[in-house]
C-alpha cells in the first residue's frame, strides 16, 4: 500500500511537470501568432534595384533604405548593375523571379525598366522608384525638386558674380534628373544674358569624380587668366567634388564652385579652408531612401499614394556652417529642414516602426 502511495506522489509530480511546462509553449506560439497578425507588414524581403551604386551619396542613400525596412522589421537585398541598363532590367528580372515582397527602383530609363516595372505590377509585388522617368499605372515615382535645385544653385551664382559671369558646366545626359535640371539651366541663361557658358563637359563614370577633376584640370589650362572663369555649375555633387579639387590643386581661388547634392565626403570638402565650393542645393540622400520605402510600405498595406512624389530640397551655403567639422547628421542644427522629414509617413506605419 505504501509503495502504491508512493508511486501515486510520483506519477502527480510528473504530471505537474508536465502541466508546468506545457502552458508555457502554448502562450509563446500564441502570441507569436498574434505578433504576426497584429503586424502583417513585418518582416518583408525588399529589392534595391540601383543603377549606379558611386560615391558617398549613394552610401548614404542605400544606409537610409536599409535603416527604414529594418525599422519596419523587414530586410534589404541591393543588386548594383554599373551603370549597365541591361544588367538592371536583367536585376530586376530576378527581383520579381526571386518573389520578393516589394521592389525599389533607384534611377535608370523607362526604356530599359518599363517592361520588367509591368511584371512586376502584373504580380502584385509593389513598386516605388526614385529619379527614373517610368510611367506605369499603380507605381509611385519619386523626384527631387530638381528644377528648383538648379535655380537656387544658379541664382547664388548669379548674385555672387554681380550678375556678370563666365562659367563651366559640368553635367551629363541621360539621367532623368540631370534632364530636368538642364532644363532649368537653359532657361537661366535665357534669362541672365550677361552671363556666358565658356566650356561644357561631364561624363558618369566608374571614376567620375576623378574624371572630372582630370578634365577640369585641363579646361584650366585652356583659361589660366583670372576673370576667363568666374565659376562652375555642377549639376552632379561627384561633378563638383572633382571641380573643386581640380581648383584646389591649380591654386584658383578666384573661381567658385556651385553644385547639386549633399554627402558627408561633400561637406568636407565645403567646410575646407579656402575651398571654392560656394552653395549646393540638395534633399538629405538617407531621407531619400526613408522616403520611399515608406512609400513602398503604404502600397504593401494596401494603400494608393500618389503616382509623383516631390522630395523638397534645402539650400546649404558655405557662409552657414560652423567653423568646426561637421556630418550630415549634425547639419540640421545649422540648415532648416535637413535630415527631419516626414515624409511618407502614416499613423499605421508609426505604429510598425515603434513596434
Amino acid at each position: 500500500m505504501k509503495n502504491n502511495r508512493i508511486g501515486l506522489a510520483f506519477f502527480i509530480i510528473f504530471i505537474l511537470i508536465l502541466a508546468g511546462c506545457q502552458p508555457k509553449g502554448s502562450s509563446s506560439n500564441s502570441e507569436a501568432t498574434a505578433s504576426t497578425k497584429e503586424h502583417p507588414l513585418a518582416n518583408k524581403k525588399i529589392a534595391l534595384i540601383m543603377q549606379i551604386n558611386l560615391g558617398t551619396f549613394s552610401a548614404q542613400y542605400i544606409e537610409g533604405v536599409k535603416e527604414q525596412v529594418e525599422k519596419f522589421g523587414g530586410t534589404v537585398q541591393v543588386f548594383t548593375s554599373e551603370g549597365d541598363l541591361a544588367k538592371m532590367a536583367s536585376n530586376l528580372d530576378a527581383a520579381i523571379n526571386q518573389k520578393f515582397d516589394g521592389i525599389l527602383i533607384d534611377h535608370g530609363t523607362k526604356e530599359a525598366l518599363t517592361q520588367g516595372v509591368e511584371k512586376a505590377v502584373a504580380q502584385d509585388i509593389p513598386v516605388v522608384v526614385f529619379d527614373a522617368d517610368i510611367a506605369v499605372k499603380d507605381v509611385t515615382v519619386l523626384q527631387q525638386g530638381d528644377e528648383e535645385m538648379a535655380k537656387l544653385t544658379l541664382t547664388k551664382l548669379a548674385e555672387d558674380a554681380g550678375g556678370k559671369a563666365n562659367i563651366v558646366k559640368i553635367w551629363v545626359a541621360g539621367f532623368a534628373p540631370m534632364e530636368r535640371r538642364q532644363i532649368a539651366y537653359e532657361q537661366f541663361l535665357k534669362e541672365n544674358a550677361d552671363i556666358k557658358e565658356v566650356a561644357a563637359f561631364g561624363a558618369a563614370t566608374d571614376n567620375t569624380a576623378l574624371d572630372t577633376q582630370a578634365q577640369m584640370e585641363a579646361i584650366l589650362k585652356q583659361y589660366p587668366n583670372e576673370g576667363e572663369i568666374t565659376a562652375v555649375w555642377a549639376a552632379w555633387d561627384e561633378f563638383a567634388k572633382g571641380a573643386v579639387r581640380a581648383l584646389e590643386q591649380a591654386g584658383r581661388e578666384d573661381i567658385k564652385v556651385y553644385g547639386i547634392d549633399m554627402s558627408d565626403e561633400d561637406l568636407q570638402l565645403i567646410q575646407k579652408e579656402n575651398s571654392s565650393w560656394e552653395a549646393t542645393a540638395a534633399v538629405d540622400p538617407k531621407d531619400i531612401g526613408r522616403i520611399q520605402v515608406r512609400y513602398l510600405y503604404q502600397k504593401l498595406n494596401g494603400d494608393s499614394p500618389n503616382e509623383k512624389v516631390i522630395l523638397d530640397p534645402v539650400f546649404v551655403e558655405k557662409s552657414q556652417l560652423p567653423d568646426e567639422a561637421i556630418t550630415t547628421n549634425e547639419l540640421h542644427e545649422y540648415i532648416d529642414g535637413w535630415g527631419e522629414s516626414e515624409q511618407g509617413y502614416t499613423e499605421e506605419l508609426k505604429a510598425l516602426e515603434d513596434k
